[in-house]
C-alpha cells in the first residue's frame, strides 16, 4: 500500500510568517495577557493558569527594590562599598505580619541609632495566613515595601508631608538596603558576625530578661563601635558557649509581652523610622479605590438584614468612623488559651496614658473572676460588642464639640459566618449609620496579598479605634496611630 503524504498541500499551507510589526504586536500582547493574568482582582481561591504563581509575582516592585539609589557601590560612606551595614539574620518569618512587623521596626531604629542602614527582606507567610492557598513548597513571600512604605524599606529620610524641599535632619544617615544587595556589597568575606546565642545572656541587669533600655544599649554599643562596614547578627547554639533559646531574636517575644519595651516607647515613637513610616503605595491605591466606590459609606451593601444602600460622601468618611478589631477564627480557642494562664496586654497596648489602661480596665490578677472577664474582652460576642461601642461612643463624644460625633462602624475582621451578620444587624438596630467590614473591601490581588496592611491603615485613620489588647495587631496600629499624632483618648480596647 502507498504511503500517504500527510502533509498539507504546498498552495494550502497556512502561512505563519509575522512583519516585525505584526511580531512586535503579538509579543505586546503575550506580555499584557501575563500582567493582566498576574495582576487581575482575584478570589482568594484562584486556580492558577499554564502553572503561573496564585499570588502576585510584584515583577515592577522588585525591579524598583533592585534599582534603588543606593544600592550603588560608588556612593560614599556612609553608603556604597565602604558604607555601614547591619543585618539581622535572626529575624523571625512564618509568623504573622504583625509578629514580624513590630521586630522589624525596633531592628530599623536600632540600626539608625547605630548609624547602620538595615537590611530588609521579604515578609516570608504562615502558611495559615497566605492568602492564595496553598502556599508552594519553601514558603510564600511578599515584598516588605508592598506592605508599608519608609525608610524601614530603603525610602529617604525625608518627610513625604510638609515641605518636602526641607533638608531633613536624618539625611546623613544610610539609606536601608534589600537583602539581595547586602549579598553584593557585604560578602560573607567582609562580614563581622555577632552571635545571639553566645551574647544575649550576657547583657547586663538580667540577660534576655534585661529592661528594654539595657537590650537596646547593649546592641546599639556593639553596632556603634564595631569599625567594620558589614555586621550580621545571627544564631548559632552549636559554638561554644552558646546556649539555647526558643525565641532567639534581639528583641524577642518575651519582650513584646512584657512591660520591658515600655521605657523604649518615648524614643521609639519618636524616630524617623516611626514618623515617617507612611502606608505602601498598593495600600494606598486600595484605600483610594474603596473611597471611590464608596465602601466606607455603605454604597452598594446589601447583604442581610436590611443595610441600606447610602450614595458615596464626598467628605472623609474616617473622621466619624469607629474601626473595632474583631479577631476570631484562630482567636477562638487562642484567646482560651491566654485568659486560662493570665496572660497580659501585649507590646504597645500595655502604655499606661491609654486611657483604659490607665482606668485598669483588665481585671487584675487576684480578681477571682479575671480569667471570665478577660474572655470576654478577647472574644466578645455580638451583645458584648455593640455594647462596647456605644461606651466608646459614648465617652469619646462627651470630650468632644457636637461635631466630632461617630456614625459609622468599620470592622476589621477575620469572621466572615453568621456571627458577623448578626454583628451587623445588632449595630444598625443599635443606630449606627453605616457598617463596613473587612469582607465588604474591594481589592485586585495584589491588594488581596497586603490586605491585612489595609485594615492597618484603616484603623489608622479612624477617628476612633478600639483594639484586642492580646493581639500584635492591635499593638502596631497602636503605635503607628500615636506616632502619626492620634491622641491617647482615640485609642481604646475591647
Amino acid at each position: 500500500m502507498p504511503s500517504v503524504d500527510w502533509r498539507w498541500p504546498k498552495q494550502h499551507r497556512p502561512r505563519w510568517k509575522f512583519r516585525r510589526g505584526q511580531t512586535c504586536g503579538f509579543l505586546v500582547f503575550l506580555l499584557l495577557a501575563f500582567l493582566f493574568l498576574a495582576t487581575h482582582p482575584t478570589t482568594r481561591t484562584r486556580v492558577p493558569i499554564f502553572n503561573l504563581p496564585r499570588g502576585p509575582t510584584y515583577f515592577l516592585l522588585r525591579q524598583r527594590i533592585a534599582w534603588l539609589p543606593q544600592h550603588n557601590l560608588n556612593l560614599p560612606p556612609p553608603e556604597g562599598k565602604n558604607g555601614r551595614y547591619v543585618k539581622f539574620s535572626t529575624e523571625v518569618s512564618f509568623l504573622g505580619w504583625n509578629n514580624c512587623l513590630n521586630e522589624r521596626l525596633m531592628n530599623a531604629h536600632l540600626a539608625y541609632t547605630s548609624n547602620r542602614a538595615y537590611v530588609f527582606n521579604d515578609y516570608w507567610w504562615a502558611n495559615q495566613h497566605y492568602q492564595f492557598p496553598p502556599a508552594p513548597e519553601g514558603g510564600a513571600s511578599t515584598p516588605f515595601p508592598a506592605l508599608l512604605g519608609g525608610p524601614v524599606v530603603g525610602e529617604a529620610w525625608t518627610p513625604t508631608t510638609g515641605n518636602a524641599s526641607a533638608v531633613s535632619p536624618y539625611h546623613q544617615h544610610p539609606r536601608s538596603i534589600s537583602k539581595r544587595w547586602w549579598e553584593k556589597v557585604c560578602p560573607p568575606a567582609r562580614r563581622r558576625i555577632f552571635n545571639l546565642a553566645v551574647l544575649k545572656h550576657t547583657i547586663p541587669g538580667g540577660g534576655r530578661d534585661a529592661p528594654g533600655p539595657a537590650i537596646f544599649e547593649f546592641w546599639q554599643r556593639l553596632l556603634s563601635d564595631a569599625p567594620e562596614s558589614c555586621v550580621e547578627v545571627i544564631n548559632d547554639e552549636s559554638v561554644p558557649g552558646a546556649e539555647h533559646d526558643d525565641f532567639p531574636q534581639v528583641f524577642d517575644l518575651g519582650f513584646w509581652g512584657s512591660r520591658r519595651l515600655l521605657d523604649l516607647w518615648a524614643e521609639f515613637a519618636a524616630s524617623p523610622v516611626s514618623r515617617l513610616l507612611h502606608p505602601s503605595r498598593i495600600v494606598e491605591s486600595a484605600i483610594e479605590k474603596n473611597l471611590d466606590a464608596g465602601v466606607f459609606v455603605g454604597a452598594g451593601r446589601g447583604f442581610g438584614g436590611g443595610r441600606p444602600i447610602v450614595s458615596p460622601s464626598k467628605r472623609n468618611p474616617f473622621e466619624r468612623m469607629l474601626a473595632v478589631h474583631l479577631r476570631r477564627g484562630d482567636y477562638i480557642e487562642h484567646c482560651a488559651w491566654m485568659c486560662s494562664w493570665g496572660a497580659g496586654h501585649y507590646g504597645w497596648a500595655q502604655l499606661d496614658f491609654l486611657p483604659d489602661v490607665a482606668n485598669r480596665r483588665l481585671p487584675a490578677s487576684d480578681d477571682p473572676q479575671r480569667e471570665e472577664k478577660a474572655l470576654k474582652m478577647c472574644l466578645p460576642g455580638a451583645e458584648d460588642l455593640v455594647w462596647r461601642a456605644a461606651e466608646v461612643k459614648r465617652e469619646w463624644e462627651a470630650s468632644r464639640n457636637e461635631a466630632e460625633t461617630l456614625e459609622s462602624v468599620y470592622l476589621l475582621t477575620n469572621e466572615s459566618g453568621p456571627f458577623l451578620e448578626e454583628l451587623v444587624v445588632a449595630l444598625y438596630a443599635a443606630g449606627w449609620k453605616t457598617i463596613a467590614t473587612t469582607q465588604d473591601l474591594r481589592l485586585n490581588m495584589e491588594q488581596t496579598d497586603v490586605s491585612v496592611a489595609v485594615d492597618m491603615e484603616i484603623a489608622r485613620r479612624a477617628a476612633v479605634f478600639v483594639g484586642n489588647g492580646w493581639s500584635s495587631f492591635t499593638s502596631n496600629v497602636i503605635h503607628q496611630r500615636l506616632a502619626s499624632g492620634k491622641e491617647p483618648m482615640s485609642v481604646r480596647l475591647l
